[in-house]
C-alpha cells in the first residue's frame, strides 16, 4: 500500500527543550524539521522553540516573541563583571534570566564556590528592567551558581543584610549564619508596582533534606559540610525574614528554586510561582498552534522520570493531550522511569543513537542524528495514516 500523499496538508509542531552543551531549543527544532522535510517537503511545520525556566529560556521567549534582546554589564556570581542579556517583551512585560547573570556555566569547574557565590547581579538586570519602565517581570529560575537566598539580589535592589555589630554581611550563603537584622527601608520602592512571576520547574522548599543546599548544592562544587552549613544558614535567613515580615515562605514549592532565589522573590518581592514551561507556552501562543496540529515533536537532553517534575516536554504533552494530539518525544538518552510520561501524553519516545557512542561525539553530532531519526520516524507515521 502506498504512503500517504507526502503533498497532502498535515500540521506538524516542533516544541522541544535545548540539549545541553548541544544545541538550542531553536537549533534542535530545526533539526527536527529539516529530517520531517526529507519525507515531507510540503507539510505545515511550526517550530516553537520552548523551556522550562532553565538556561536557554530567555532564547527560547525571544525567538517566537516580538521581544528585543537588551544587554547590560553586571557582576556574575563571583562578583566578576559579565555582560548579562534580558528581554523587553510587549505590553511592558521583562523577562530575566537569573542564569544570565549568575549562572553554574559561566564559572570554572575550579573556581566554583557555593559559600561565597551571590545573586547581586540578578538584581541589576532587574534594576536596568525597572528604569524602563517594567510593570511585569519573569524571573527564570535555573542554572544558577548560587546558594544565597536571594540575599544579592535584594542586596542590589536596597537591602541591607546586617550582623549583631550592624555591619552589613559579605557577599554569598554561608554569610547568612550570622545575619542579626535586616533592613528593607531602602528596597527599591517600585517593586511594589510590578506583577512577578518565577518561573522554574523546581518545587523544592528552601531548606530541609529536599531544599535548595541538600538537593541542588552538591552540583554548584558544595562538599557534604558546605551543604550542611549552607542549609543551616538559608534556615536562619528564613527565621530573620520571618521575624521582619511576619511570613513564612521557606517551604512554599519553589521556594529553593535557584538556590533560594525563589524564596527571596516570594518573600520580599510578593512573586507567585508557576511551572516555566507554562509561562513560556503562553508567552508563545502554543496551545494555540498545538490546537488543530496532526502531529506534536518534543525532546531534551535526557528524559526520565524528572521529566514529570515540570520539564519542557511534560508541559508539550499536556497541552497536546488535551487537544487529542499525538506527541512523539526525542531524547539524547531516555532514563528509568521515563515510561511514566505515556500517562501524561506522550505517544512515543526515542533515543538519538542507534547504538554505543563516546558522549563527545554524541553532543557534536545532535543536530545529525535529530535529522536521520525525525525522517525515521515520520515514515512511520505516514505508513500508519496510508489510505486505503
Amino acid at each position: 500500500m502506498p504512503f500517504l500523499d507526502e503533498h497532502l496538508s498535515v500540521k506538524i509542531v516542533i516544541a522541544p527543550d535545548s540539549f545541553k552543551e548541544s544545541l538550542s531549543a531553536a537549533n534542535v527544532a530545526q533539526a527536527i524539521a529539516s529530517g520531517i522535510r526529507v519525507v515531507m517537503p510540503d507539510a505545515d511545520i511550526r517550530c516553537v522553540p520552548m523551556a522550562d525556566g532553565g538556561e536557554g529560556t530567555l532564547d527560547a521567549v525571544l525567538a517566537v516573541t516580538a521581544g528585543q534582546r537588551r544587554q547590560q554589564t553586571v557582576a556574575d556570581a563571583l562578583g566578576r563583571q559579565r555582560q548579562a542579556f534580558w528581554g523587553w517583551l510587549p505590553e511592558r512585560t521583562a523577562i530575566i534570566e537569573m542564569a544570565s547573570a549568575a549562572g553554574l556555566e559561566h564559572i570554572a569547574p575550579t573556581d566554583r564556590d557555593p559559600l561565597k557565590a551571590d545573586t547581586y547581579g540578578v538584581g541589576e538586570l532587574l534594576i536596568n528592567a525597572l528604569d524602563v519602565g517594567a510593570k511585569r517581570i519573569v524571573l527564570t529560575a535555573g542554572g544558577s551558581a548560587t546558594n544565597d537566598g536571594g540575599a544579592g539580589m535584594l542586596r542590589a535592589l536596597g537591602m541591607k543584610f546586617l550582623d549583631e555589630s550592624g555591619k552589613p554581611l559579605p557577599a554569598g550563603g554561608h554569610a547568612l549564619a550570622r545575619l542579626k537584622s535586616i533592613d528593607a527601608s531602602d528596597l527599591d520602592p517600585r517593586l511594589t508596582d510590578i506583577e512577578m512571576v518565577v518561573a522554574t520547574d523546581v518545587r523544592n522548599p528552601l531548606c530541609g533534606a529536599n531544599g535548595a543546599s541538600a538537593i541542588f548544592g552538591p552540583q554548584k562544587g558544595a562538599t557534604p559540610e558546605m551543604v550542611q552549613a549552607l542549609d543551616q544558614a538559608l534556615a536562619h535567613f528564613a527565621e530573620v525574614t520571618k521575624q521582619t515580615t511576619g511570613t513564612d515562605r521557606q517551604n512554599d514549592p519553589g521556594a529553593g528554586a535557584a538556590g533560594g532565589l525563589g524564596f527571596a522573590a516570594m518573600a520580599w518581592m510578593g512573586a507567585s510561582t508557576r511551572p516555566g514551561v507554562e509561562v513560556v507556552a503562553e508567552l508563545a501562543n502554543l496551545e494555540q498552534a498545538i490546537a488543530d496540529a496532526d502531529l506534536v515533536f518534543t525532546g531534551e537532553g535526557r528524559m526520565d522520570a524528572q521529566t514529570l517534575q515540570g520539564k519542557t516536554p511534560w508541559g508539550v504533552m499536556r497541552i497536546a493531550k488535551a487537544h487529542g494530539v499525538p506527541v512523539i518525544a526525542l531524547a539524547g538518552s531516555l532514563g528509568q522511569g521515563y515510561q511514566a510520561l505515556y500517562d501524561a501524553g506522550l505517544t512515543a519516545a526515542f533515543s538519538l543513537t542507534n547504538g554505543p557512542i563516546q558522549l563527545e561525539l554524541a553532543l557534536q553530532c545532535a543536530a545529525d542524528l535529530l535529522t536521520a531519526r525525525s525522517t525515521d520516524i515520520i515514515r512511520l507515521w505516514m505508513a500508519a495514516h496510508q489510505s486505503y
